[in-house]
Formats: structure tokens, C-alpha cells, sequence
């Protein structure tokens, strides 16, 4: 009996805080006033679980827990148990605690708790990274779960709008900050650059606005649309009083870094277990100065091509280009010394096959000469045929080529025109259509 109104509680509590929307992506919560608003979860947050798990580094390190005996069953506390976790993380940025924030929580220890299960372990290959590149623009070190709501952890995500990679780079602001694009090379898929590119952005950020909170809200919609939202509320500039004049994304976007802070921190109080992870292979870095497809260094190296696209997520079309500029590649530490000692042959490797763009193209001496048809006359119920009118062509055309014209000299007069070139000014004006005296500089005139 104790069982069962304890699951109606539940049931009621969950109720109050979060319903879904028609779209998976979406939650309707009840603000203070009663009154349900959509809000729009972070694509990151959505994204199937099964597809990170076909990522190489999943599939190969990670592994289910074996020994997890928890239920999986979420259970649910009262708010007040919330709002005292919340409290107790070790952050400087401010963790408030609303319907909202409940909402994606709700969503996290619920129906995506596979994900967050599949993100507790992929944490150990990124949040190193994360750390240390936050830590050197003094960016505090909760901004690590960022990429938890962007991207879920995986380094090729690409959003619906074309933002890539861990920290979900736009084209336009991985560019600004020194994140290369071109046609073989994407680095916002490379794990340590974009992580300091993004850390050197969120740092320029707070610079602008001094609080975290718009810092996380301009990384989500921009910075224009943080300044239409403040403009609108009477140049307020607390993220939860400019909230409902925010993009409906970015209304769910501090709530879900909220939750994906409480998650990652909380997971066990919600019967999740992390996958276990397995230590991956030691890797080390070699430059290039020529061009080398993954497919020469799997070859000759003997290394897998999905460990090389995994190292190199940067490289987009499995080409490192090395002749553009001296570009790192990244081997497991055994294979560095091999390709080292190999080099000439992996360079040589069916380069004629793999890397087969063409660097200079001889054009035929001989070009034939090809016979033009001539056009058979057709008379026109005029009496006239084509033949007719292809003579006056030809006429007008051998005009044409024995014609000359004359650029207009600042200062130049028509009779000195005329003169430079053995005609008239009668003659000029009838050939260029002239009524006056007047010709301005620039103008070209015929005068043959």
C-alpha cells in the first residue's frame, strides 16, 4: 500500500513539473502562474544513443557494467532535495533551481538516461581536455558539461544547421577563432583545438556580459539575440528576467547546462550506472609535409583505419594535407617509429590510385579542324531565304572587323581626334551617333 501511494506521489509530482510536448524535442512546463510553456531542449540532449555507440572509441572501449546492481528506476525526491544538490556543487556559476531546470532533469534521469549512462563514460577520453583548456583562460571548470547538452559527447556531431564537433562550432565563429575549414580539413571535429577555441570564446564572452549565465545563453543563440532580449526587457540583464523574450531553444538551453551539471554529478542518487571504460591505446603526434591518405598509413603502418579516423577526426575526407602546410597526424605510440622508418613507402603507396589530382596537363598540339555546315537556303514567303540574310551577315561582319576605335583623352577635342586619325568631325559625329561637340574622357569613339 506504502508502495503504491508513494508511485501516485510520484506520478502526481512528475505531472506538475513536466509534460511532453507533441515534439520529442520539446517540454511543456508550468510557470509560477499556472500557465504551460513549450520550452526547446538542445539538440544534444536528443540525439540516439545507439548511434554514439557506432562511434570507434564506443564501440571499442566502452563497455556496459556488468556489476551495476542498481534498479533502473528513477526515483523522485522533493524539490527541496534538488535545490540542496544543486547548491552543494562545487561551481562558482549560479545552479537555480525552477520548473524549468526540473523539467530537464525529469528528461535526463528518464528517457535519456541511456545517454547519460553512454556520457559518464565517453567523460573520460573529453573531460581532460575540457579542463585543461578552460583552466587556461581561467573559464570555471563547470563549462566542461557544455558539450554534454551540445553535442552529447560526440566529436562529429552536426546540428541541423551545420554547427560541428564537441562544442558545436558554427562556420563563421570557428573561423574567428583560429579553427581551420576547407574542403580536406575540419578542426572543429578535433577535440583539443576546439576546446580551446571554445574557452577562448566563452572567455571573450563574460568579458561582454560579466555573467555566466548570458555567457551560455549568447554561446547558444548569439550575442545579437541576447541584445534584441535585454533591449525588450528594458535593458535588464538577468538571464531569468530577459527568459521569455529569448529563442525558444535558448529558454531550454540554461536549464538543460543546469540539469546536465546535476546529472553528471548525481547520476548514482538516479540508479544510473556509467559505462565502464576501458583504457584506450597510448597515441603520440608526427608532422607530414606531403599529402598521405589513411589509407597509404594503414597499409604500409598496419593501423586500422577506424582508429585513424578516430585520432584525426579533423580530416575530413581521410587526407592529411601536408603539402599545404606541415599538419599533425596522430598514430598510436607503436606506430609512430614505423611510419618514421617507412616513410618514402607510405608516401609512395598506390598514390598514383588514392591521391590522383593531376599538377600539370598538356593540351593536344594537333587540334583538328572542324568543318562548319553550311546552311541550305530556305526561301521565305517574301521571296527572301536565309542564304540572303547570312550575306548581309557576312557583309556587316567583314565591316565590323575592319573597323577602329579610340579611347577619349581627358582634354581631347573632335577636331584633334579627327585629325590624329585622317577623317572628319562630320565623319565622327555620323559614325558615333554624336549631335553636339561635347565627348567626354573615357568614351570610346569610332573612327573608321
Amino acid at each position: 500500500m506504502k508502495k503504491m501511494k508513494l508511485l501516485i506521489a510520484t506520478m502526481l509530482f512528475a505531472g506538475s513539473c513536466a509534460l511532453h510536448a507533441q515534439n520529442e524535442n520539446d517540454v511543456i512546463v508550468k510557470d509560477q502562474r499556472g500557465q504551460e510553456e513549450v520550452i526547446a531542449l538542445p539538440e544534444g540532449m536528443t540525439l540516439n544513443v545507439d548511434s554514439l555507440m557506432n562511434e570507434y572509441n564506443a564501440k571499442t572501449y566502452l563497455l556496459p557494467d556488468t556489476d551495476c546492481n542498481y534498479k533502473d528506476i528513477n526515483p523522485m525526491f522533493p524539490k527541496e532535495v534538488y535545490i540542496d544538490r544543486l547548491r552543494r556543487l562545487p561551481n562558482i556559476m549560479e545552479m537555480v533551481y525552477n520548473n524549468e531546470v526540473q523539467a530537464c532533469i525529469d528528461r535526463y534521469a528518464g528517457r535519456f538516461r541511456r545517454n547519460v549512462s553512454f556520457m559518464l563514460g565517453a567523460a573520460n577520453f573529453y573531460m581532460p581536455i575540457f579542463e585543461q583548456a578552460l583552466e587556461e583562460y581561467g573559464v570555471p571548470l563547470e563549462l566542461r558539461y557544455l558539450p554534454v547538452i551540445e553535442s552529447s559527447l560526440n566529436p562529429r556531431a552536426v546540428s541541423r544547421v551545420g554547427a560541428t564537433g564537441l562544442w558545436q562550432f558554427m562556420l563563421t565563429t570557428g573561423k574567428q577563432y583560429g579553427l581551420e575549414v576547407n574542403t580536406l580539413v575540419d578542426e572543429r571535429c578535433d577535440p583539443i583545438k576546439a576546446s580551446y577555441a571554445a574557452a577562448h570564446y566563452l572567455k571573450d564572452l563574460y568579458r561582454i556580459y560579466g555573467d555566466w549565465n548570458l555567457v551560455i545563453a549568447a554561446y547558444n543563440c548569439g550575442p545579437d539575440n541576447i541584445a534584441k532580449a535585454i533591449h525588450r526587457a528594458g535593458g535588464e540583464t538577468d538571464y531569468w528576467k530577459i527568459y521569455p523574450y529569448l529563442p525558444k531553444e535558448t529558454r531550454g538551453y540554461v536549464p538543460a547546462f543546469i540539469a546536465a551539471n546535476y546529472i553528471m554529478n548525481y547520476y548514482c542518487e538516479h540508479n544510473i550506472c556509467p559505462m565502464v571504460t576501458r583504457l584506450p591505446v597510448k597515441t603520440d603526434t608526427i608532422m607530414v609535409n606531403k599529402n598521405v591518405h589513411f589509407e597509404q598509413i594503414a597499409a604500409v603502418c598496419g593501423v586500422d583505419l577506424d582508429i585513424l579516423r578516430t585520432l584525426n577526426p579533423q580530416y575530413r575526407r581521410n587526407i592529411v594535407n601536408g603539402n599545404t602546410k606541415p599538419s599533425v597526424l596522430r598514430l598510436p605510440q607503436e606506430a609512430i617509429n614505423v611510419f618514421i622508418d617507412n616513410e618514402d613507402s607510405v608516401y609512395n603507396y598506390q598514390a598514383d590510385v588514392l591521391l590522383n589530382n593531376r599538377t600539370e596537363v598538356a593540351i593536344p598540339e594537333d587540334i583538328p579542324q572542324v568543318q562548319r555546315p553550311t546552311r541550305t537556303s530556305v526561301r521565305s514567303k517574301s521571296g527572301r531565304g536565309h542564304h540572303g540574310r547570312d550575306a548581309r551577315k557576312g557583309r556587316k561582319g567583314r565591316r565590323d572587323r575592319g573597323s577602329k576605335s579610340v579611347t577619349v583623352k581627358s582634354g581631347q577635342t573632335l577636331s584633334e581626334i579627327a585629325r590624329r586619325n585622317h577623317t572628319t568631325v562630320d565623319k565622327l559625329k555620323r559614325l558615333n551617333g554624336i549631335k553636339g561637340s561635347n565627348i567626354r574622357a573615357g568614351k570610346k569613339l569610332k573612327v573608321k
